[in-house]
């Protein structure tokens, strides 16, 4: 069913031809250049595609309330535990200085930002991780706001959806971080046991710790084109095996090649593709 569902898109290539513009600096705000083609747009056009590059198809990097903005329907979405707060139980160096720090630039309180919306006429719990706070690493709070926000779609009967984007495990938390893994596990399991429908999307990077649990435990796992998934780094792996790995190792295409992912999908059909999911899973408005 899913083979029918989706189907490949082929990466296109384009000539970039370095330009005096291109090597001039990008006012900040107004013009953004693409790391990947290094096309200059302007960032209101650039918002206005999801942050898909008009040239090359590269998926930038997005915060958690603008995917919320391009894919829930207005005035559905309703955040919770938006102000459950990360303490410092190891007493690590400068740790509640650096998160504050990323409270005050980011404008949100951690990684992860959790609540329930609606996808056309389908009420679904979302979590979604933002790489712009602490690298969307994995301490506690993260992992406790996953964990509810999962006990919320089984409170609720409604398919939950998580997006991912980690550096993996925060290391200033040490084994409390780690235990976040078994946690969230545990309770998909739990609400996967009561007929709940997982969906999960990995985004760049979804690495380390937060690829080893719940990333990887959905019902349909999907991806966004070239993101970097994986657990251990390229260099570690390769220096363990002592084989060097493919130049597309670890993308969200070599994935799908290796049966690892159910689709790779652009933003731009992302939310199309999920009501299609949300349809199927839920005949005549039924929670199965």
């Amino acid at each position: 069913m899913l083979k029918e569902l989706f189907t490949k898109s082929k990466k296109k290539k384009y000539a970039t031809i370095p330009t005096e513009r291109d090597k001039q600096d990008v006012p900040e705000g107004i013009l953004t250049k693409c790391p990947n083609c290094k096309k200059i747009m302007y960032t209101k056009e650039l918002l206005k595609n999801n942050k898909v590059c008009f040239h090359c198809g590269h998926h930038h990097s997005m915060t958690a309330y603008e995917r919320i903005d391009s894919l829930f329907e207005p005035d559905s979405f309703t955040e919770i535990d938006k102000d459950m707060l990360s303490v410092n139980p190891l007493d690590f160096p400068e740790y509640m200085e650096k998160i504050d720090k990323d409270r005050e630039k980011t404008n949100l309180n951690e990684a992860v930002v959790t609540g329930v919306g609606n996808i056309g006429e389908h009420q679904v719990a979302v979590a979604i991780m933002d790489s712009s706070f602490r690298m969307g690493s994995m301490g506690s709070v993260v992992g406790e706001k996953i964990t509810r926000a999962i006990e919320k779609a089984a409170e609720l009967k409604i398919p939950l959806i998580i997006f991912t984007a980690s550096g993996g495990a925060r290391m200033q938390e040490g084994v409390l971080s780690l235990m976040q893994m078994a946690k969230t596990s545990v309770a998909l399991k739990m609400f996967s046991d009561e007929g709940g429908l997982i969906i999960s999307i990995m985004t760049h990077p979804t690495t380390g710790g937060v690829s080893a649990s719940f990333a990887s435990l959905g019902d349909i796992n999907l991806a966004e084109p070239g993101a970097l998934i994986g657990f251990a780094g390229r260099r570690i792996i390769e220096q363990t095996i002592r084989e060097e790995l493919p130049e597309d190792f670890q993308t969200a295409e070599f994935l799908l090649k290796h049966g690892q992912l159910d689709a790779v999908i652009s933003r731009l059909n992302l939310k199309d593709k999920l009501l299609t999911i949300l349809d199927i899973h839920a005949p005549g408005g039924e929670w199965i």
